[in-house]
């Protein structure tokens, strides 16, 4: 490749053991996150590998949520990816016309909805998790999310004074930890790649206006095969016009 391409099930128990089962599975998210990196990936890009590694990398920090985000584009070379969503190709190329330079390539990660970087350089990831921290708002309203029985509850606290005037989206994106693809085709034929915090789904969860809320959505809107974890993010501006992100959490669904 060239430096451009360097590219919604619980079954429903009665009585009081019912009552104990659900108070039982209650999970709280891991707080506070310091950054929400997306890397923009495919099965038929040659220089992505690395860069997956690294996304897995960075789903062991707890401080980081780290998300993969098949895209489609490249899927005439060869191969078509396996995880591919057409969803996720329109969100790359929205960060790149709300920042005004065109680049959409793979690896591409994008880190707090503004800053990208060559997905395989962690050292140019980190650098830009210190630099995005220190803009208006970023990762700074607090956002949990918890399960219980069959359904998530997705809170998001209120803005602080300087942000009263943002607007902004809650999403949920439906996970799956780990996922190992063998590679038939294309220029990464013969290789098994493991992919990481792969957005399985997405859903919007509703509207923010700098008001405390919150929504409760059924697992079933966002249970599939191979979904065992959740995350949750609250964006400035909209999904054509993704901005900074103000928050976010992650929770495991099993």
């Amino acid at each position: 490749m060239t430096g451009m391409m360097a590219h919604s099930f619980m079954s429903r128990w009665s009585g009081a053991l019912s009552m104990c089962a659900i108070i039982a599975i209650v999970r709280p998210a891991h707080a506070d996150p310091r950054a929400v990196v997306e890397l923009f990936t495919s099965q038929g890009c040659s220089s992505c590998p690395p860069a997956d590694k690294v996304l897995g990398e960075l789903a062991n920090d707890p401080s980081v949520v780290a998300l993969s985000l098949p895209i489609d584009y490249w899927d005439y070379l060869g191969w078509k990816d396996t995880l591919a969503d057409s969803r996720f190709t329109a969100r790359q190329k929205a960060y790149s016309q709300v920042r005004g330079d065109r680049e959409v390539y793979t690896p591409q990660v994008v880190v707090n909805g503004s800053m990208h970087v060559i997905g395989s350089d962690l050292p140019g990831i980190e650098n830009a998790i210190h630099v995005t921290s220190k803009s208006d708002g970023v990762m700074s309203v607090p956002v949990s999310m918890t399960q219980a029985g069959t359904q998530i509850t997705v809170s998001v606290a209120a803005a602080a004074k300087a942000l009263a005037a943002r607007h902004g989206e809650v999403w949920i994106c439906s996970v799956a930890k780990a996922v190992p693809i063998s590679i038939g085709r294309g220029e990464n034929r013969g290789r098994q790649v493991t992919y990481h915090n792969v957005v399985r789904g997405l859903l919007k969860v509703g509207d923010w206006n700098g008001a405390p809320a919150s929504w409760t959505v059924p697992l079933e809107n966002i249970s599939r095969d191979g979904v065992d974890a959740a995350v949750v993010f609250l964006q400035d501006g909209n999904r054509d016009r993704p901005g900074v992100m103000l928050g976010a959490a992650f929770v495991p669904l099993h």
